[in-house]
């Protein structure tokens, strides 16, 4: 039997509560950039793939010429409103992480939220120190749900997938190839 030794953690929707600030940072956007602004519901669905991606089924007229100002567009709204729509962890999280390390579990997050952005969030949410590895979707060719951070992450970390566990909260969290 092969011993757990490493846990992947998405960040969004797992270790904080990002949605409202997402949604309203999409809403912005697509108000600056002359786009009918779509309802919660459709922005929530999108939440976890690479922000290119979630632009493009939220918004099929956009042509991929104008992705670059509407990522631009979205993350000037997201650094705006990050200060006003504070993301909070989830109750316990800290504890939690702070058990699973004291145990000996390794804790690493992979996330389709850009590198920077996530560790902004883990330190200011003293999450930091329970964390020891972080790949965002920058730092990977292919963001998720392509498999290619969990991938990556056991390679870094020398484990094998059966001493990893994946939590997410969205099927995006992983896909199998």
């Amino acid at each position: 039997m092969t011993t757990l030794k490493l846990i992947i953690l998405d960040f969004d929707g797992t270790l904080a509560d990002t949605r409202e600030l997402i949604v309203h940072t999409h809403q912005e956007a697509m108000c600056r950039m002359n786009h009918p602004v779509v309802d919660e519901a459709a922005i929530v669905s999108t939440i976890g793939l690479p922000l290119r991606e979630g632009i493009h089924i939220m918004c099929p007229d956009v042509v991929p010429e104008d992705l670059p100002a509407w990522v631009k567009t979205y993350r000037m709204v997201f650094d705006r409103l990050k200060n006003q729509i504070v993301p909070a962890i989830f109750p316990s999280i800290r504890e939690t992480l702070a058990f699973l390390t004291g145990k000996g579990y390794k804790c690493t997050v992979a996330s389709s939220r850009g590198a920077e952005s996530l560790n902004a969030f883990l330190k200011a949410m003293r999450l930091a120190p329970y964390i020891s590895y972080v790949l965002g979707a920058d730092d990977v060719t292919h963001a998720k749900p392509h498999p290619e951070p969990v991938l990556k992450t056991l390679r870094d970390s020398a484990c094998q997938p059966t001493e990893a566990l994946v939590v997410g909260d969205m099927p995006v969290d992983i896909q199998r190839v």
